[in-house]
């Protein structure tokens, strides 16, 4: 297998998030043991983002970093061990709602594709940008 990073590289609709966890400095840690929960944005959505926010948030790596680690949580979580959760808490520090009721929806983003093995986590794609707040 193979860990997030490079599962992220060999995967079409990540680069994107690629070139921003690089720009952001966070490719050691998300190859680090971990475990890590990627709730991963797909190029469409970083698309969807207001004209420019990509780059602007590329040439600032502090607040660039902050989202991104938005998009992780401690541990590998599988959808089946998120059954029943509200909310989780990211390794920014910040709450991220979680609503599984329906469908399998992270704060404003509804995931695409659940648990995706790595290892040293587990990858959920989504298809917007969560953003903080």
């Amino acid at each position: 297998m193979a860990d997030i990073v490079d599962i992220a590289v060999n995967t079409e609709g990540f680069s994107t998030l690629v070139a921003a966890v690089q720009a952001a400095g966070l490719v050691d840690v998300l190859k680090s043991p971990g475990p890590f929960t990627v709730f991963a944005p797909l190029d469409d959505a970083f698309a969807k983002l207001p004209p420019g926010t990509v780059q602007t948030l590329v040439q600032n790596p502090p607040q660039l970093g902050r989202i991104l680690k938005y998009h992780v949580v401690s541990g590998k979580l599988t959808k089946a061990d998120l059954e029943g959760k509200t909310s989780l808490t990211s390794v920014e520090g910040s709450e991220i709602r979680l609503d599984l009721s329906d469908e399998f929806e992270v704060k404003n983003a509804t995931v695409v594709m659940a648990d995706v093995e790595a290892d040293n986590g587990i990858i959920h794609v989504i298809d917007n940008v969560i953003l903080m707040g």
